[in-house]
């Protein structure tokens, strides 16, 4: 069994910052990969920043110069440092875990969600 427990959501104004945090704990052997991803009504899930065991880092267009993703391996934890929201960053964040677990299967997980909310 392995869990993704985010942290941090809420309600900004526009223009303020919020950092979210995700820890994955359980039968994990190995993470290749972790990263945020947002959802709002209507439309589907969409990469916001994804982090690689090899330190590669990639953005969505949309949040590149606001959005900061680090990783924390030893803990199995991400973050997303997230400045200058804007009204359109509003969604639920999911965290993501790609990863293999003790079982040696190759897994792909996903936390429960946490909402943020940016207000003009």
């Amino acid at each position: 069994q392995v869990q993704l427990m985010e942290s941090g959501g809420g309600l900004v104004q526009a223009g303020g910052s919020l950092t979210l945090s995700c820890a994955a704990s359980g039968s994990i052997f190995s993470i290749h990969a972790m990263g945020w991803y947002i959802q709002v009504p209507g439309k589907q899930r969409e990469l916001v920043a994804r982090s690689t065991s090899g330190g590669a880092t990639n953005y969505a267009d949309s949040v590149k110069g606001r959005f900061t993703i680090s990783r924390d391996n030893a803990l199995n934890m991400v973050y997303l440092q997230m400045n200058n929201l804007e009204p359109e960053d509003t969604g639920v964040y999911y965290c993501n875990a790609v990863m293999t677990t003790m079982d040696m299967r190759w897994s792909d997980y996903w936390g429960q969600g946490t909402q943020v909310t940016v207000s003009s």
